[in-house]
């Protein structure tokens, strides 16, 4: 029903502000206006993904949980839809979702509302409690009898 309630209210937000603002200054300063935040809103969102892809990447490398970035990554997605779409109302939401306060607020408000069971990500099974003495790696043995030349291979030095 609130969704029903948005996609009626936000048009009628929208052609009141038009006209409100219409009216004051004119249609053609009306118009570039809305042309002006829509290209300062493409670009301003282009550097903020640009940002959030930058802090997932880093993220998924260091094996930590992506929530937080995968989340200032929808919502700039969404600033960028509301940017595009012609309107003060909607401009002045898309710019707001922007700035990195107002999304950390918004994520801490979604925090309280939803509860993740489970987030595990990297492997198959439980995973053991991190101890910086370990050291996680593949290796597999090479057969001395079988490996070819004396040289040593580089990796190890000998004594």
């Amino acid at each position: 029903m609130w969704l029903f309630l948005a996609f009626l209210s936000v048009p009628i937000v929208e052609i009141a502000l038009f006209i409100q603002v219409g009216g004051a200054i004119g249609l053609w300063p009306t118009l570039g206006i809305v042309i002006l935040t829509a290209v300062l809103g493409a670009w301003l969102v282009r550097t903020q993904g640009r940002l959030a892809i930058n802090d997932l990447r880093r993220s998924f490398s260091e094996l930590d949980d992506p929530t937080e970035p995968l989340a200032h990554g929808a919502m700039i997605l969404v600033a960028g839809a509301l940017l595009l779409t012609p309107g003060f109302f909607t401009d002045a939401v898309g710019f707001s979702l922007l700035m990195p306060p107002v999304r950390q607020a918004v994520l801490a408000y979604l925090r309280k509302r939803v509860h993740v069971a489970r987030f595990e990500m990297g492997r198959d099974g439980p995973r053991p409690p991190h101890d910086p003495g370990i050291i996680d790696g593949d290796y597999h043995e090479v057969d001395p009898a079988t490996r070819s030349g004396d040289k040593p291979s580089g990796w190890t030095v000998r004594h």
